[in-house]
This record gives structure tokens, C-alpha cells and sequence, in this order.
């Protein structure tokens, strides 16, 4: 392929030729592997904990905010949690699930989440029946330096916003330039990036916008969701119980209210749809050769997202402006 694409980003398109060769499938592998042993070593020296890389990395970085709704991904880890705890010899996908990001300093909701996470975290990674199966990392002072090692590495990218509010918009497409596959929703550039890379190489769950403001004008109740769905209603009270808490019930009962009374982004009315698609998640990492080949296929089609050919047909179709080719004396 040469250096071209740098500079036309269209030109991946030349590796799908390649996405059915077994020795290029598996340099992809390899290189993917080496990220995320990279990545594996920051976090244990950065915070102590070990980290398989042979395990998929899940990861979720943003701006830490409720209608980015990392606290369903948090919904997810629990659920994984509680099935593990029921049953130990329950046969899971190995997951390392890795969030990054700041809240602004008075947002008290967001602090909570972070708080949240981190308190989940603590007691997943101490737990002996969880082990070489479900672990949480939560990565310090998140920024663009830090990011540098995250998205080569990342396996899964979390880009679940609820429809409509326009909360996926480029990081989405970081992590598909380098080779993660994404589970969201139809939100944001999620929806042109789906169309690029082939709806089954994406792993779409929940409401579309227009269901999204059919029930809310037909008057959501988020509690019809929690007395309909056992596992959900586990993992919702599991948050005023104490179990993440240290026994305190009180420490998250604002984000329990939250959901319970109001639950602006839907989170419970997305649930068991995102719980799902994560099963298939899960089936399609245990297959190597089918895992790899989706994520060639994202990257030769990320073309589209150029930044360049963004700024060509602002110029050309908007300002009404052409190249001028500069000479330089040598």
C-alpha cells in the first residue's frame, strides 16, 4: 500500500483484499496483541493491577457525563459480576473492562459514577470466584497522551449513548481506525460509521431516536422496565444494598433514584438490549478468525472520516475555494 493513505485515506479500501489471507489475519492479531501488552504494562505500573491481554479489552473513554451512560456499561459489569457469583464454573469471555475520563467539578452526578466504577471495581478485582475472567480498570488523568495507547489496544469500543442526543461524535472513530470494533446505538456518527463499515461489523442495540421520543411523549416509566426484567432489578438494587458500598446504602442511592423516578437517559429501557448484544459480543471474540476479519474490514472502510476530506468538501461546496499549489525556493 505504501505511505498514499496518509494523505488519502481512501485508500484502505485496498485491505479488504486482504481480509480473507490467514498470514495477514494473523500479523493483524499479533500486532493487536503487542498494543494491548503495552497497554497492559502502563496499568500495572501506573496502578498495580495485572491485566491480561489475552482477555478483550472493553473500553470506554469520554468525558464523564450521564447522558454518555457510563453507568450502563457499569450496569453490564455487575450483571457479568452476579452470573459469575451464582454460578463459579459459569464459562464467560474474559473481559478487562477499561474506562478513562473527567467530570467537570461540579457535576455531582458524574462524580458519583466515577465514584461508582471505582467502588465496582474494588470489589470485582478482589474476588477470587471473578478471577482470570472479569477485571476494571479505571485509568487516571485520562488525556490525548494516555489515549495514544488506549485506542491501539482496545479491542470493544463502548459508544452507547442513548439516540438522539448526539453524544458519539469522533472517538468512535479513533478506536475503528485502530482495528476495535464498536457496540452503540444509532446516535451520533455512529450512524454514518455503521453504513461505512457494514451493519454486521457493527454491534447495534437499543431504541432509535423516534422510538426514543415516542415513549417519552407516551410518559416513560423506567420502573416498568425494573419489575419486568429480575436480572435487571438485581443489578439496579445491588446499588442501594450496600454490596459496592462497604454496606453503606445510602453512598449511591441518588444515582439508584435517579433511574428509578426519572431516568432521563433511559438506561433501563436500553438494558436488556445492550445485555444481549454483549453476548454476541462475547461469541464473536471466542472467534478468532471472525473477530479479525470484522476489524480489517472497519478500518479500510474508515476512509470516509477523514479529517481531509472533510476540509476538501468544506472548501469546495461551501467556501467555494481551491488548492493553490505553493513553490518554495530551495
Amino acid at each position: 500500500m505504501g505511505y498514499g493513505w496518509i494523505q488519502d485515506l481512501e485508500r484502505l479500501r485496498r485491505l479488504e483484499s486482504f481480509v480473507e489471507d490467514p498470514k495477514f489475519r494473523a500479523h493483524w492479531r499479533e500486532i493487536k496483541q503487542e498494543n494491548k501488552t503495552d497497554l497492559a504494562g502502563f496499568i500495572h505500573e501506573k496502578l498495580g493491577l495485572s491485566v491480561d491481554p489475552e482477555s478483550m479489552f472493553d473500553v470506554l473513554v469520554k468525558r464523564i457525563h450521564e447522558y454518555k451512560r457510563q453507568h450502563l456499561q457499569v450496569l453490564h459489569v455487575i450483571t457479568l459480576y452476579h452470573r459469575i457469583k451464582r454460578d463459579p464454573e459459569l464459562e464467560v469471555t474474559p473481559r478487562t473492562v477499561i474506562f478513562g475520563g473527567k467530570a467537570a467539578p461540579g457535576y455531582h452526578m458524574a462524580k458519583l459514577i466515577s465514584k461508582l466504577i471505582h467502588s465496582v471495581g474494588n470489589v470485582i478485582n478482589a474476588n477470587e470466584d471473578v478471577r482470570g475472567r472479569l477485571k476494571v480498570v479505571f485509568l487516571p488523568d485520562y488525556n490525548v497522551t494516555l489515549g495514544q495507547k488506549v485506542y491501539p489496544a482496545a479491542d470493544l469500543s463502548e459508544q452507547i449513548s442513548l439516540a438522539g442526543k448526539e453524544a458519539s461524535g469522533t472517538g468512535n472513530m479513533k478506536f475503528a481506525m485502530s482495528g476495535a470494533l464498536t457496540i452503540g446505538t444509532l446516535d451520533g456518527a455512529n450512524v454514518e460509521m455503521r453504513e461505512e463499515v457494514g451493519e454486521e461489523n457493527f454491534f447495534l442495540f437499543g431504541l432509535a431516536a423516534h422510538e426514543v421520543q415516542a415513549m417519552k411523549a407516551g410518559g416513560y416509566n423506567p420502573r416498568s422496565f425494573h419489575e419486568a426484567d429480575e436480572e435487571l432489578q438485581r443489578c439496579v438494587d445491588s446499588l442501594v444494598s450496600g454490596q459496592f458500598s462497604s454496606g453503606d446504602p445510602n453512598l449511591f442511592r441518588p444515582l439508584y433514584d435517579s433511574l428509578m423516578n426519572r431516568d432521563e437517559y433511559m438506561l433501563l429501557a436500553d438494558y436488556r438490549s445492550y445485555i444481549n448484544c454483549q453476548e454476541r459480543v462475547s461469541a464473536a471474540y471466542r472467534d478468532p478468525n471472525c473477530w479479525n476479519r470484522m476489524s480489517i474490514l472497519n478500518v479500510a472502510r474508515m476512509g470516509k472520516f477523514s479529517s481531509d476530506r472533510a476540509i476538501r468538501e468544506y472548501c469546495s461546496e461551501i467556501w467555494r475555494t481551491w488548492p493553490v499549489k505553493v513553490e518554495f525556493n530551495s
